[in-house]
């Protein structure tokens, strides 16, 4: 890992429109699912992204694709600005950003071969010249997944969870990309496979220097995989810091709660304290300033009025809360 920033994010805002229910109600109504993200990541490093379901995780992965459009903001991959760019315009850079889905199951489409699965990048993409070496490089992808090749021809319903998220990660590997979203890749599999699959991504980054952003409600697979950890609450990033840093030494309450609600084994600590109450409020209508102020154990009259804006504690450890 370097100090070269692969990606930057700027102020990012993604919206969804909601129709109105009600006949006079002529105000238009957006679902903040990203709601002013900044974000820097360097070449070769794998950075967690962590937050209750509904917090944005996925959406800001999917953006940063352009899989979805940000509303405002600004998407730099290499440099380059590729938030408004036209699909035709787009087309070079998906070569260099890939994802990994969440579900082995939906992700893959059962009509086709595990070869052309694995395949179907290159063929978009046209990067290769014969079929031997088509096959050649599905072969190789396989071998290096953890696949038996000689399953090349076989169908995604043949094969266990575990199997088939080898075979995503062999066909986001295809095109031999530079920046792979990760939207938690290992949620659906079991315990002893996830550990598996862990180990494969941190093999893969170092045989194919990759640069990984990791997203994941799983507390303890981002402590393990990851160099960088960002907590995401409602849409924002709340703090963001070197991966021991955020579970040794924690600031924002948000993420002091979340440590919280790790489960451990041993009767003292089957009683836990300071756990969060209440749900994640609708980002349809956040809360006034500081969003988790409604669920903050330390909220202060300041809180309720004005947002919080990240600020440095040290070099590497950075956190959005009135209280620093």
């Amino acid at each position: 890992m370097n100090d070269e920033i692969i990606y930057r994010v700027e102020n990012v805002k993604t919206y969804f429109p909601v129709k109105n229910t009600k006949l006079f109600d002529r105000e238009k109504r957006f679902v903040r699912a990203v709601d002013g993200v900044s974000l820097e990541i360097k070449r070769g490093e794998i950075v967690g992204i962590v937050g209750e379901s509904g917090c944005g995780k996925s959406t800001l992965g999917r953006t940063m694709l352009r899989l979805l459009e940000p509303t405002e903001g600004k998407l730099e991959f290499e440099g380059q600005d590729i938030t408004h760019l036209s699909r035709k315009y787009m087309r070079p850079y998906r070569r260099d950003i890939q994802i990994m889905f969440q579900d082995p199951y939906a992700s893959l489409d059962p009509r086709m071969t595990v070869g052309n699965i694995i395949a179907e990048p290159m063929d978009r993409m046209k990067t290769w010249k014969t079929k031997e070496e088509r096959l050649k490089r599905i072969v190789e992808l396989m071998e290096v997944c953890g696949i038996n090749k000689a399953f090349i021809n076989r169908y995604p319903h043949e094969f266990s969870g575990g199997q088939r998220q080898r075979i995503g990660i062999a066909r986001a590997l295809s095109v031999n990309p530079k920046f792979i979203v990760c939207d938690e890749p290992v949620s659906a599999l079991d315990v002893s496979i996830q550990s598996q699959i862990i180990n494969l991504m941190i093999e893969l980054r170092e045989k194919f220097d990759l640069t990984m952003m990791f997203i994941s409600h799983d507390l303890g697979v981002v402590e393990y995989i990851s160099d960088r950890v960002a907590i995401m609450y409602l849409g924002r990033i709340v703090e963001i810091a070197k991966t021991e840093e955020v579970f040794k030494n924690p600031h924002h309450p948000y993420t002091k709660a979340l440590l919280e609600s790790i489960p451990q084994i041993g009767e003292k600590d089957l009683v836990k304290k300071d756990l969060l109450e209440g749900d994640i409020p609708s980002p349809i209508n956040p809360p006034s300033g500081c969003t988790f102020h409604t669920r903050c154990p330390y909220a202060q009259e300041i809180c309720s009025k004005e947002c919080p804006q990240m600020r440095d504690l040290n070099e590497n450890h950075k956190v959005a809360c009135h209280l620093f």
